[in-house]
């Protein structure tokens, strides 16, 4: 069995080939093994944005903010997926909290 960064780069490979739904359901299964994984959450908004399933992307981009609370292009990472999924409150509170990081 390949570790979270081997299945990571398999489906960043699906991915690079053009295969996203393959990709993003790759990396829905390495999330289920390892929910820590930030990287993998971080992806799997981008990815989902792309697809326009924008209340996942909503998701895995909260959930990288929950795993790192401090960094601040977490929280800009979420206010574009909120406001992709018309959620604009969400998306300016996001964004006032990763302005407050970098001062």
């Amino acid at each position: 069995m390949a570790n979270r960064e081997e299945a990571y780069a398999a489906a960043e490979k699906l991915k690079d080939e053009g295969n996203l739904d393959e990709a993003v359901a790759a990396l829905d299964a390495v999330v289920g093994e390892h929910p820590d994984f930030a990287l993998a959450h971080s992806a799997l908004s981008a990815w989902c944005t792309r697809l326009q399933r924008h209340e996942k992307a909503v998701e895995h981009a909260r959930r990288v903010c929950e795993l790192q609370p401090n960094d601040p292009f977490s929280f800009t990472a979420l206010s574009v997926a909120c406001m992709r999924a018309g959620m604009i409150a969400e998306a300016e509170d996001a964004l006032g909290r990763s302005r407050m990081m970098t001062g």
